[in-house]
């Protein structure tokens, strides 16, 4: 086993009463400055962008229009976004923007050894951490379901030169654990060929940080420290610094219900078909884009603390992740070195 390289361990003083999660704070860490700002709902969440225009231009109506189309194409909260379509049978076809998603979804899963997988959307659903109430599972249920859900999905040229996709009748797709980051990505760069160079986009805690505030300093977002319920109050664990970086969490204490006394965990293990169990209780990870970011932070949550350190030693060493978990009913940090060197004080 490959040693693991220096980390940053810092012990917190709270205490966690279950299984939690964490989540981004832009606005806890910001100084009060004029901003241009747009704030609105997509995917199911909020989206809050703001940035720096010499022009004060506003693109509230563009933005807008830019995530309903992209809800369109890959949201299953739409009742006729081609991606329910998809999941339904009853649309082979598939656009540009359907098929990029796709492709990184299966080359972010292959890279990851499975624990990112696309293919796992009849699980969640079934789970009831979809837009399906949960449904009565047993393990033959379940094994039945990952079965399905390991039948490959490949992206096709037919002979008019459509981008068609090519899956099992029972696979369905969920691009959740992907979906926000990707779309935060798309309005960075929809602001950059607007010619805005400072700005700061948050769809649902997909933070990309571009630029910088017009005395020079970095974009500060805090990371929050997991609280007992998904009730509870925010509070922000620490502040990073970031230019031209995007940074996402993936956890699960503000999704997760109860029964019988035992909490489950809107991550699902695509390996198992199961919500995962183990004390990791969050993951940040920050890289140069949101997507990227969103998907290994889900894969990490999936891995388990230990398994994603050996495989950030094995492929990442340098990549930015701060994790937190759960030990005897106390929360415990840890940091990699080139996340210890993105905190502000």
């Amino acid at each position: 086993m490959p040693l693991l390289p220096p980390i940053v361990k810092r012990n917190a003083t709270f205490t966690v009463l279950a299984i939690t999660a964490m989540v981004l704070i832009t606005a806890a860490c910001r100084r009060q400055e004029k901003t241009i700002r747009i704030d609105g709902e997509a995917q199911g969440s909020y989206y809050s962008i703001q940035y720096y225009d010499a022009e004060n231009r506003r693109f509230d109506n563009a933005v807008d229009s830019l995530l309903h189309a992209f809800d369109q194409e890959v949201s299953l909260w739409e009742e006729n976004s081609l991606l329910r379509r998809v999941n339904n049978n009853q649309e082979h076809v598939i656009s540009p923007l359907f098929a990029d998603i796709l492709q990184k979804s299966i080359d972010i899963g292959h890279y990851t050894d499975g624990a990112f997988d696309c293919r796992i959307g009849r699980i969640v659903q079934a789970w009831g951490f979809s837009f399906k109430l949960q449904e009565p599972l047993n393990d033959s249920i379940i094994d039945a379901m990952l079965d399905v859900a390991r039948q490959p999905v490949a992206i096709e040229t037919d002979a008019e030169g459509r981008i068609c996709i090519r899956k099992a009748p029972g696979t369905e797709i969920d691009f959740n654990a992907i979906a926000q980051g990707y779309a935060s990505d798309l309005i960075a760069a929809y602001l950059l060929q607007q010619g805005v160079e400072n700005f700061l986009v948050d769809i649902g805690g997909e933070v990309v940080a571009h630029g910088s505030k017009p005395d020079g300093s970095t974009w500060r977002v805090g990371i929050e420290q997991p609280a007992a319920t998904r009730y509870s109050e925010p509070e922000v664990a620490l502040c990073i610094g970031l230019h031209n970086l995007s940074v996402v969490t993936s956890g699960s204490y503000r999704k997760y219900y109860e029964r019988d006394g035992i909490r489950y965990s809107h991550t699902i293990d695509p390996t198992t078909g199961r919500p995962v169990t183990h004390s990791l209780l969050s993951v940040s990870v920050v890289d140069s884009s949101a997507w990227r970011a969103d998907a290994l932070a889900t894969a990490f949550m999936v891995m388990g603390m230990d398994s994603a350190m050996r495989f950030i030693v094995q492929h990442e060493p340098s990549l930015p992740v701060f994790f937190i978990y759960d030990e005897r009913g106390r929360q415990h940090c840890i940091a990699t070195p080139a996340f210890e060197q993105l905190i502000t004080e």
